[in-house]
């Protein structure tokens, strides 16, 4: 049964490259490239896709953190969720997943998008995701505070917040909270767990999300 899953998804995936993606969008060649590599190491239907921007991308350990699940990570660039909604089949719906969890927003808010429009695209890609199987849980992961971004705290709170609100409204999504647990004392971000870029995390800061993935990965 799962070859046969596996056997239409790579048809679907044929079909969209072919025909829906003919064009390049934003992030084409790094998309490509990711699904090669996928392809090349093997995967099998019915997994959890991590996917989103470098936060998701840069998570190395990722397959190691939880090994005893069926992992596979699309994260890719500094995508925003617009991004994420034109590659949609070919980095999540392909893989026919059981769960899916999204970062994105963080780079849309440094673009100055509106959380409107964030929220919109958002929307439209949970949507989908539910419309291929609605048996599919989603998972939207919280924007992260960075010091590299400190001065647009409050929109990210402000999305923050949205995102968690809009969760509750649907059945079989869930927000995922990362931005307690990357604050220090003063309420601000935990700067030890940040590379030089004060943006992108290290080994430290991963071991916290790993925490807190932990009771939404392994259930």
């Amino acid at each position: 049964m799962k070859h046969a899953i596996k056997v239409l998804s790579t048809v679907l995936f044929l079909f969209l490259t072919v025909f829906a993606f003919g064009q390049d969008k934003p992030f084409q060649s790094e998309v490509d490239a990711l699904t090669e590599k996928i392809e090349n190491q093997g995967w099998q239907p019915g997994g959890l896709v991590f996917t989103g921007s470098s936060s998701v991308r840069f998570w190395m350990n990722l397959k190691q953190t939880f090994p005893e699940q069926n992992i596979i990570n699309t994260g890719f660039g500094g995508s925003q969720a617009s991004d994420l909604l034109a590659h949609l089949p070919i980095l999540v719906l392909k893989y026919v997943p059981s769960k899916v969890f999204i970062y994105e927003g963080d780079n849309d808010l440094w673009a100055k998008k509106e959380v409107s429009t964030i929220m919109k695209e958002l929307d439209e890609i949970v949507t989908w995701i539910k419309r291929e199987n609605k048996n599919t849980e989603v998972y939207l992961v919280s924007a992260k505070p960075s010091p590299a971004r400190w001065e647009i705290k409050e929109s990210y709170l402000v999305l923050n917040r949205l995102m968690k609100e809009y969760t509750q409204t649907k059945e079989g999504v869930e927000f995922v909270d990362v931005w307690e647990a990357m604050l220090d004392d003063k309420g601000e971000p935990k700067v030890d767990i940040f590379i030089m870029d004060r943006l992108h995390m290290n080994p430290k800061g991963y071991e916290i999300w790993a925490e807190i993935f932990r009771p939404y990965v392994v259930d």
